[in-house]
C-alpha cells in the first residue's frame, strides 16, 4: 500500500454485495447499450426484445394463456421484467464468483452477448447489422464490470482476517467513486434505455402516420353511418384507439414505413400480385363497423372491440389472382414473423374481410397493425387478424400450418355466440329499487337476436337489444330490474339469429374460444 493510501481515512466493513453490485451496473449499462443501439437499427434488435420475442415463439401451449389470464394486455411488459429481475439474480451471483476469477465475468457478458446476437439475428426480417446492438450491449457491459472491479483492488482485507471473510478496509474516495459509477450506470441504462426506446417508438413513424392521414381516400359509397340509440347506460358502441385491447406476440411493435411497404399474393395462383402502399389507396375502399375477438379471451373477459375500419376488400384481390381451386387456406405473413391461416372460403364469401388502412377515422396506430392490417369479421384473430401484414400464400391446410396451429389451436375458429355483463361489475354493491343491468352481446356475422338474463337460477327474462350496424358487430343490450336488497347472482345468455343460444357449457379459450355463461355476484342494500 503506498504512503497516500495508508494515510487516507478508511472505513471496515462487509462488502460482499460489492461484486455483485459491480455486475448487476455492467447489466444495466448493456441493456441500455442496446437499446440506444436498437434505436438506430431496429427497436426489434434489442438484446431484451429480441430474446424476449423467441420466449414467445418457443412458449408451451398453455403459457400463452396464463400470462393472458394474469396479467391481461400487459403479458409482454411482465415478460420482460421477469427477464430483467432473472437477470440481476443470474449476474450478481456470478458477479460474486468473478471478484476472485475475472474470466467468470467476461465469460458470463460473453454467453449474454451470444444469445442476444443468436435471438436477433433469426428474428423475422433481420438483418447482419441486427447483430450490433448484443455485441456492443456485450461488450461494454463487460468492460464496466471489469472496471468496477478493478476499483475494488484498492479494498483490502482487515489485519488478521482472511480474505474470503468479506471484511474489508476500504478508503472513502475509492468506496464513493465505485458506487458513484456503478449506481450512475444502473440508472442510466435503467431510465436511459426505457426513455430511448419510448422515444424511438413514438418517433420513428409518426411522420408517416400524420402523411397517410392526409392521404386517407373517401370510402366507396361514403362513410359508415352512425348508428343511432347504440349507446346504453354509458356503454359505447364503438372502442376508441386507445382502449382497443391488444394481443400479438411482437414485443415491440414493428415500425414499418409505408413508402417501403409491400404486399404480395402468391402460392397457389395463376397471377401473382404486388402492391405498393400507393396502390392499395388507390384502390376502391369500403368503410364498415367490425367487431374483433381474441381467442383468448376468457368468458366475460375484456379481450374484445368494435371498431370502425377502412379498407380494401380482400375478395376484390384474391378473385385478380386467379386462386388454385383446391386452395382452402390463405396464409398471411406479418412483417415480425407471425402467420394465421385463413380458410379461402372465408374472405371469398361475401363479408367485408379488408386489408384495412384505418381505424375510426384514422391511419391505424402502430400498436394495431400501421401500415396494413386484415380484420376478418366471424373468425377470431390467430387466424384471420394478421397486423403489419406483408404476405398472403394461398395453400392448403393439409400443406402448411400457421403460427399457433402447432401450439394445440384449432385450425378453423368461427366466433362462439357469447354475452357479457359490463353494469354492475362482479362484486358491486348496489342500491335497493330500480337499476339498469347491461352488458354486450356477440356473434360475427352471424349476428344477436336476443339477450336474456336471469336472477339467482330464476326464469330468463328478455333484455332489450340496441341498434347495430350489421351482423358483424357486437349487440349492446340493457335490462331493468326492481332489484331487493340481499346478495344476488345474475346471468346472461344471448342467441344469434338463427335463434340458436350460446351454449352453458363451461370450456376455456384453448383450442377453439371460451364458452358458458357470464355470471356476477353482488349485494343490494
Amino acid at each position: 500500500m503506498t504512503q497516500e493510501r495508508v494515510n487516507a481515512p478508511t472505513r471496515a466493513g462487509r462488502t460482499w454485495w460489492y461484486p455483485a453490485w459491480a455486475a448487476i451496473a455492467g447489466l444495466a449499462a448493456a441493456l441500455g447499450l442496446g437499446e440506444l443501439i436498437a434505436a438506430t437499427v431496429d427497436l426489434r434488435s434489442s438484446p431484451l426484445v429480441a430474446v424476449d420475442g423467441v420466449v414467445i415463439d418457443r412458449i408451451p401451449e398453455g403459457g400463452k394463456d396464463f400470462a393472458i389470464r394474469l396479467f391481461g394486455t400487459n403479458d409482454k411488459l411482465a415478460l420482460q421484467v421477469g427477464t430483467i429481475v432473472l437477470l440481476v439474480v443470474i449476474v450478481g451471483g456470478l458477479g460474486i464468483v468473478a471478484r476472485a476469477r475475472r474470466w467468470v465475468g467476461l465469460a458470463m457478458f460473453g454467453v449474454l452477448g451470444v444469445v442476444a446476437i443468436a435471438a436477433a439475428v433469426t428474428r423475422a426480417g433481420a438483418t447482419p447489422v441486427w447483430a450490433l446492438p448484443g455485441l456492443v450491449a456485450a461488450g461494454g457491459g463487460a468492460a464496466l464490470q471489469a472496471w468496477l472491479l478493478h476499483q475494488l483492488d484498492s479494498f483490502e482485507p482487515l489485519d488478521g482476517v482472511a480474505a474470503g471473510s468479506g471484511d474489508w478496509r476500504y478508503e472513502d474516495g475509492s468506496r464513493r467513486r465505485f458506487l458513484w459509477i456503478s449506481g450512475l450506470a444502473v440508472v442510466g441504462g435503467a431510465v436511459g434505455g426505457y426513455i430511448i426506446r419510448t422515444f424511438a417508438q413514438i418517433s420513428s413513424v409518426e411522420d408517416a402516420r400524420n402523411q397517410v392521414a392526409l392521404e386517407l381516400p373517401t370510402p366507396s359509397g361514403g362513410p359508415a353511418p352512425a348508428v343511432p340509440g347504440s349507446d346504453v347506460v354509458d356503454l359505447q358502441y364503438v372502442t376508441p384507439n386507445k382502449d382497443f385491447y391488444r394481443i400479438d406476440t411482437a414485443i415491440v411493435p414493428p415500425r414499418v414505413d409505408p413508402s417501403s411497404w409491400q404486399l404480395t399474393i402468391g402460392g397457389r395462383v395463376g397471377k401473382p400480385l404486388r402492391l405498393t402502399f400507393q396502390d392499395l389507396l388507390a384502390r376502391p375502399m369500403v368503410e364498415r363497423y367490425i367487431t374483433l375477438t381474441c381467442v383468448s379471451n376468457e368468458v366475460g373477459g375484456p379481450l374484445i372491440g368494435n371498431a370502425r375500419w377502412l379498407g380494401v376488400p380482400i375478395a376484390d384481390l384474391l378473385d385478380e389472382v386467379d386462386p388454385d381451386p383446391e386452395a382452402d387456406q390463405v396464409v398471411s405473413f406479418s412483417v415480425d414473423g407471425f402467420t394465421a391461416g385463413t380458410p379461402t372460403a372465408a374472405l371469398r364469401d361475401g363479408r367485408d374481410a379488408l386489408l384495412a388502412v384505418a381505424m375510426n377515422g384514422e391511419p391505424l396506430p402502430v400498436d394495431h397493425g400501421f401500415p396494413v392490417r386484415m380484420v376478418v369479421p366471424g373468425l377470431y384473430g390467430y387466424v384471420s387478424a394478421t397486423k403489419w401484414v406483408s404476405q398472403m400464400q394461398l395453400t392448403t391446410f393439409g400443406d402448411y400450418d400457421a403460427y399457433w396451429i402447432p401450439r394445440g389451436w384449432a385450425k378453423q375458429a368461427p366466433i362462439k355466440t357469447e354475452s357479457r355483463i359490463d353494469r354492475p361489475r362482479d362484486g358491486d354493491r348496489i342500491s335497493a329499487g330500480d337499476y339498469v343491468v347491461a352488458g354486450v352481446a356477440w356473434a360475427q356475422h352471424r349476428g344477436i337476436s336476443a339477450v336474456q338474463v336471469r336472477v339467482d337460477g330464476g326464469p330468463w327474462q328478455d333484455a332489450t337489444i340496441a341498434n347495430v350496424a350489421s351482423v358483424d358487430t357486437w349487440r349492446l343490450w340493457s335490462w331493468h330490474w326492481s332489484a331487493p336488497a340481499g346478495r344476488h347472482t345474475l346471468e346472461v345468455r344471448a342467441a344469434d339469429n338463427a335463434g340458436v343460444f350460446q351454449t352453458d357449457r363451461q370450456a376455456p379459450p384453448a383450442p377453439d374460444g371460451a364458452s358458458g355463461y357470464h355470471q356476477i355476484g353482488l349485494a343490494v342494500n
